[in-house]
């Protein structure tokens, strides 16, 4: 994402539909899994450097295509969109889920999947990561409105995904081709590990044309509420500027999102790796997207069937403090009797070992990020620990 910050201090008023919090929204939200973020954030980081037309960016688009498989959408709700950037050919993925009230109405969920120079984890492995878990969530529960689940490419090099898509598929020669009730960007979320990562921006639209400011004023608002209401991050507005909603936005189209509040400035570098960003952080924005996406979508109220994706148990696992010097404590659900513990490197070679041990002896680790992995029974849970000294 380009996007050069402005922070900007001002109220928007509360103009927005009146919102409460619910309770069926809050259990979606907390099926957010802080597992499937870091393994989907590595995962992101190993598929290299996914410059517009190359190998890697093509390789990325048949990994995310096969996690929606994994989660049980068929081929028949996809579409690949392919565009050609200069003599580089790529693909966007279009995925959706129908409504139930509103069949042919869209709430659009968007984010790319390019990068340059680095294999950019945060900017866009973090947008990426929290729409296939809100793809994962939603899938079974009924929402009013459709909802297309949008993968762009060429982001960086110029918007080029997501212009293609505009002017081909949702428009035709300037003629409206999709009734879209609003679009919700995801662009560099990662945040950086270290970093007091408590806030999340709000894009809204402060741009010409001026007819749709009022109504992205409003809806990010709206992003705002359900941010508070369903995550622990505070938040703040600032512009949408230079990603993938902005060719909506020349349409005149409604258009939100979610940018990092305090910059890492890794993007467009070798640095934005898995091992700078904070995946609490991606975790945390990951359950404001789903309780808003839902609040966007009119998503069932119902709390019928919402145990059926059952939380992971090893969910609630605690593991402290971190970053660590020689020593890391373990808090588990007081069911969970036996487990195995292991400490690996970022490419998953093992170096610590443990069973049913709740203090963990990390002295013999050098400075930086490893993986902790905890297993019980059928359930893994993973985080990203630092080890400083």
């Amino acid at each position: 994402m380009k996007k050069t910050i402005i922070l900007l201090l001002s109220l928007v008023a509360l103009n927005a539909q009146a919102q409460s919090f619910i309770q069926a929204y809050q259990n979606r939200a907390n099926q957010v899994s802080q597992t499937d973020i870091t393994a989907n954030l590595q995962a992101f980081g190993n598929l290299g450097v996914k410059t517009t037309g190359s190998v890697a960016n093509a390789n990325a688009l048949t990994w995310i295509k096969n996690k929606y498989l994994s989660y049980g959408y068929s081929v028949s709700q996809m579409v690949e969109d392919p565009f050609t950037v200069g003599s580089s050919n790529s693909k966007n993925l279009i995925v959706t889920k129908t409504g139930t009230l509103y069949p042919n109405k869209y709430v659009i969920i968007c984010g790319h999947f390019d990068s340059i120079v680095g294999p950019g984890v945060s900017d866009n492995g973090s947008g990426t990561s929290i729409i296939l878990e809100a793809a994962r969530i939603l899938k079974d529960v009924p929402t009013e409105y459709s909802i297309k689940f949008i993968h762009f490419s060429g982001e960086e090099q110029g918007l080029y995904g997501s212009t293609h898509y505009v002017n081909t598929i949702a428009y035709q020669s300037n003629v409206r081709q999709l009734d879209i009730k609003l679009v919700f960007n995801i662009d560099q979320v990662g945040g950086k590990i270290g970093n007091n990562n408590d806030t999340i921006y709000c894009d809204e639209d402060q741009s010409t044309p001026l007819s749709n400011n009022a109504a992205s004023q409003a809806v990010t608002q709206e992003l705002a509420t359900c941010t508070t209401l369903y995550s622990p991050l505070q938040t703040d507005i600032d512009p949408a500027y230079a990603s993938d909603y902005i060719p909506f936005e020349d349409k005149g189209e409604v258009i939100t999102g979610f940018y990092e509040y305090i910059r890492s400035n890794n993007e467009h570098t070798v640095n934005d790796t898995f091992a700078n960003v904070d995946p609490v952080y991606v975790y945390n924005v990951g359950k404001a997207a789903v309780g808003a996406l839902q609040h966007f979508a009119v998503a069932s109220t119902s709390l019928l069937g919402v145990e059926e994706n059952a939380l992971h148990k090893l969910e609630s696992v605690q593991i402290y403090p971190n970053p660590a010097k020689d020593v890391l404590h373990i808090e588990l659900p007081k069911e969970i009797a036996n487990f195995s513990f292991e400490i690996t490197d970022l490419s998953g070679r093992s170096l610590i070992k443990e069973t049913n041990k709740t203090i963990i002896n990390t002295s013999s680790l050098e400075n930086g990020a490893y993986l902790a992995i905890l297993k019980s029974s059928d359930q893994t849970a993973v985080r990203k620990i630092m080890i400083k000294k």
